[in-house]
């Protein structure tokens, strides 16, 4: 388990980007399942539909990415070097399911495919209850960048 300030510590992303609130359960090198805690107050509900609040599913794709770093660094057993940016690089079999809205907990499941040459890909899946709200395949490549 991870709490917010755990999070914070491994992911460079911050308010209002920052997605990911909790990590529930994890098995380094396999599997993490996270939540995001989806609140009317979130700046994008404003825009994404005034009539209708929809979380938008680049934001959700987003937030797999994110629950996908803390896989990979809690994997590596290592602190993130404050020099680090995790980059996608591809995302594959995007499919979106159920809208998620105010008062949604999404349950973000990722799972490690394979790790080659520093490139992760990862197999996800967000859900609302036991709904899927969207499911793909993502990679993703770490890299240092001087400040």
């Amino acid at each position: 388990m991870m709490d917010i300030h755990s999070i914070l510590k491994q992911l460079p992303h911050r308010y209002p980007i920052l997605l990911v609130d909790r990590v529930l359960e994890t098995e380094p090198g396999k599997r993490i399942l996270a939540l995001k805690n989806v609140s009317a107050n979130e700046p994008f509900f404003q825009g994404h539909f005034p009539n209708r609040p929809v979380m938008p599913g680049v934001l959700m794709l987003e937030a797999l990415a994110q629950a996908s770093a803390l896989l990979a660094f809690t994997s590596a057993s290592v602190e993130r070097d404050p020099r680090a940016v995790y980059y996608f690089v591809g995302i594959d079999g995007a499919r979106f399911k159920r809208p998620v809205e105010p008062g949604d907990q999404l349950l973000l499941e990722v799972t490690l495919d394979r790790a080659r040459a520093g490139i992760y890909k990862f197999k996800c899946q967000a859900r609302v209850g036991e709904e899927v709200a969207v499911e793909a395949e993502i990679m993703c490549t770490q890299r240092l960048v001087e400040a």
